[in-house]
Protein backbone atom coordinates (compact mmCIF):
# COMPACT_ATOMS: atom_id res chain seq x y z
CA UNK A 1 0.00 0.00 0.00
CA UNK A 2 2.88 2.23 0.79
CA UNK A 3 6.00 2.67 -0.97
CA UNK A 4 9.24 2.20 1.11
CA UNK A 5 10.53 5.82 0.87
CA UNK A 6 7.37 7.40 2.08
CA UNK A 7 7.14 11.10 3.05
CA UNK A 8 5.01 12.24 5.92
CA UNK A 9 3.82 15.69 6.82
CA UNK A 10 2.04 16.91 9.58
CA UNK A 11 2.50 20.35 11.76
CA UNK A 12 5.09 18.99 14.23
CA UNK A 13 6.56 16.08 12.05
CA UNK A 14 8.22 14.94 9.08
CA UNK A 15 10.05 12.32 7.91
CA UNK A 16 10.86 9.50 5.08
CA UNK A 17 10.39 5.78 5.56
CA UNK A 18 8.23 3.03 6.03
CA UNK A 19 9.55 2.08 9.03
CA UNK A 20 9.27 5.47 10.46
CA UNK A 21 5.63 5.75 9.00
CA UNK A 22 5.01 3.03 10.75
CA UNK A 23 6.58 4.44 14.08
CA UNK A 24 5.12 7.16 14.02
CA UNK A 25 1.02 5.43 13.72
CA UNK A 26 2.54 3.04 16.99
CA UNK A 27 3.90 5.95 18.99
CA UNK A 28 0.07 8.17 18.23
CA UNK A 29 -1.38 5.26 19.45
CA UNK A 30 0.72 4.44 22.93
CA UNK A 31 0.83 8.30 23.99
CA UNK A 32 -3.66 8.41 23.46
CA UNK A 33 -3.75 5.70 25.69
CA UNK A 34 -0.58 6.89 28.04
CA UNK A 35 -2.45 10.50 28.24
CA UNK A 36 -6.16 9.85 27.45
CA UNK A 37 -8.94 8.43 29.32
CA UNK A 38 -10.55 9.22 26.24
CA UNK A 39 -9.82 9.66 22.10
CA UNK A 40 -11.53 9.25 19.01
CA UNK A 41 -10.25 9.63 15.32
CA UNK A 42 -13.18 10.16 13.73
CA UNK A 43 -13.34 9.78 9.83
CA UNK A 44 -16.03 11.61 8.08
CA UNK A 45 -14.95 11.38 4.13
CA UNK A 46 -12.29 10.07 1.99
CA UNK A 47 -12.37 10.78 -1.68
CA UNK A 48 -10.32 10.88 -4.96
CA UNK A 49 -9.79 13.96 -5.51
CA UNK A 50 -7.57 13.76 -8.70
CA UNK A 51 -6.85 10.32 -10.37
CA UNK A 52 -3.01 10.41 -8.14
CA UNK A 53 -4.80 11.79 -4.76
CA UNK A 54 -7.06 10.39 -1.99
CA UNK A 55 -7.94 12.93 0.61
CA UNK A 56 -9.48 11.90 4.25
CA UNK A 57 -11.33 14.57 6.31
CA UNK A 58 -11.22 13.91 10.21
CA UNK A 59 -11.47 15.00 13.53
CA UNK A 60 -9.33 14.32 16.57
CA UNK A 61 -11.40 14.36 19.94
CA UNK A 62 -10.42 13.63 23.21
CA UNK A 63 -10.08 13.87 27.32
CA UNK A 64 -6.87 14.23 28.84
CA UNK A 65 -5.74 12.15 31.92
CA UNK A 66 -5.56 15.50 33.94
CA UNK A 67 -8.17 16.14 37.54
CA UNK A 68 -9.40 18.93 35.26
CA UNK A 69 -10.16 16.56 32.34
CA UNK A 70 -9.27 18.83 29.92
CA UNK A 71 -10.52 17.93 26.09
CA UNK A 72 -8.81 18.49 23.13
CA UNK A 73 -10.75 18.83 19.86
CA UNK A 74 -9.21 19.87 16.40
CA UNK A 75 -10.09 18.98 12.51
CA UNK A 76 -8.08 18.05 9.55
CA UNK A 77 -7.87 16.45 6.55
CA UNK A 78 -4.76 14.05 4.88
CA UNK A 79 -3.76 14.44 1.69
CA UNK A 80 -2.20 10.60 0.04
CA UNK A 81 -0.26 10.82 -3.36
CA UNK A 82 -0.29 7.83 -5.09
CA UNK A 83 3.03 6.48 -7.68
CA UNK A 84 1.81 4.96 -11.11
CA UNK A 85 2.04 1.59 -9.49
CA UNK A 86 -1.06 2.80 -7.02
CA UNK A 87 1.39 2.61 -4.22
CA UNK A 88 1.18 5.44 -1.67
CA UNK A 89 4.17 7.79 -1.81
CA UNK A 90 3.25 10.85 0.24
CA UNK A 91 0.82 11.56 3.55
CA UNK A 92 0.43 14.96 3.81
CA UNK A 93 -1.94 16.07 7.50
CA UNK A 94 -3.07 19.42 7.79
CA UNK A 95 -4.56 20.96 10.37
CA UNK A 96 -7.45 23.25 11.10
CA UNK A 97 -4.88 25.01 14.01
CA UNK A 98 -1.75 25.46 14.86
CA UNK A 99 -0.02 22.93 17.33
CA UNK A 100 0.49 25.75 19.97
CA UNK A 101 -3.68 26.32 20.02
CA UNK A 102 -4.26 22.87 20.23
CA UNK A 103 -1.73 22.60 23.38
CA UNK A 104 -3.57 25.11 24.91
CA UNK A 105 -6.86 22.54 24.82
CA UNK A 106 -4.57 20.71 27.87
CA UNK A 107 -5.08 23.73 30.38
CA UNK A 108 -8.61 24.59 29.94
CA UNK A 109 -10.82 22.88 33.08
CA UNK A 110 -13.36 20.41 31.66
CA UNK A 111 -14.20 22.53 28.10
CA UNK A 112 -16.11 20.76 25.81
CA UNK A 113 -15.65 20.32 22.32
CA UNK A 114 -15.31 23.33 20.16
Amino acid sequence: MYTQDIYFQDPVNKFKGKINYRIIFWTLRFHARLFFTEIHFDLHDVYQSAEDIITATWTVRGVLRVPWQAHIFFNGYSTYKLNQDGLIYEHIDTWDRKPGEILQQFFRKGKTYK
